[in-house]
């Protein structure tokens, strides 16, 4: 069958079946039901409704979740950090959200605002959105295991008090017990390049977020790669007074009080 004699059979406008044929829009899991039975491939009903959940899972399009607006999308990941009992962080560019302060959460929610064309009006409710997780790390209940990147502690998401802020609350939880924050130094000899940040809840679910939306994969072989690669990175990293050295170092380079330029 073509486009028009499917939307024939299935009582719809021919239009719709071209706008899922090319991208534009997706299938819904009703749409698969129709489809398949008016295809005569009932039996595929299974597999195909599994896929399309495995994809709904893997994909989340920034653009589309940031409709919400920026102070819902916070408080929505706030359960999966409440229920996690191990978080491994790895961060090339920036300080990691849950590490992440007052001033820098700021400044970050400022440059998604700009990025994809949000309202600014509301930077103060999701930073506090993001801010309320915080407690998990310190209060001990919970493990974390970050690397960074040292490049991580260039990037200057604030003025030079927010970043102040930013390297203390960094030493503090330095000297957490429930807490292993390495750092890879620039000039350490890599047996893994530098790639995207990603995220690894109780060994169960990996975040990985890109410019443009966030792949989530619960698949063991996925997740068994992105654990490897932890380890790898992990093993280059520089921990305690050596990782904390590090940290200062990026502090003297800040200019001495203002907006940083």
């Amino acid at each position: 069958m073509n486009a028009k004699q499917l939307a024939e059979r299935l009582g719809c406008h021919p239009a719709k079946i071209s706008r899922i044929e090319l991208g534009q829009s997706n299938a819904s899991e009703d749409d698969i039901r129709e489809w398949a039975i008016a295809c005569g491939v009932a039996r595929l009903l299974p597999e195909l409704i599994a896929t399309r959940r495995e994809i709904a899972l893997m994909w989340e399009e920034h653009r589309q979740a940031m409709r919400a607006g920026q102070p819902y999308i916070q408080a929505q990941g706030t359960a999966l950090y409440e229920r996690t009992k191990l978080l491994k962080v790895y961060e090339s560019g920036v300080v990691p959200g849950i590490l992440q302060t007052r001033g820098y959460v700021y400044g970050v929610m400022e440059a998604n605002a700009h990025l994809y064309g949000l309202p600014t009006d509301d930077l103060t409710e999701a930073t506090d959105a993001r801010l309320s997780r915080q407690h998990l790390v310190t209060d001990g209940h919970n493990r974390y295991a970050f690397v960074l990147e040292v490049g991580a502690l260039n990037a200057s998401m604030g003025d030079t008090e927010a970043m102040h802020e930013q390297f203390d609350f960094l030493i503090r939880v330095s000297r957490l017990p429930n807490v292993s924050l390495g750092i890879i130094p620039s000039a350490r000899r890599r047996i893994l390049y530098p790639g995207e940040c990603f995220y690894i809840f109780d060994d169960q679910l990996v975040r990985d977020d890109l410019w443009t939306g966030r792949i989530r994969t619960n698949r063991p072989d996925e997740i068994a790669v992105y654990l490897k690669a932890f380890e790898m990175l992990r093993s280059m990293a520089v921990y305690g007074d050596p990782a904390r050295a590090l940290v200062e170092e990026a502090r003297r380079r800040l200019p001495q009080s203002g907006a940083i330029s």
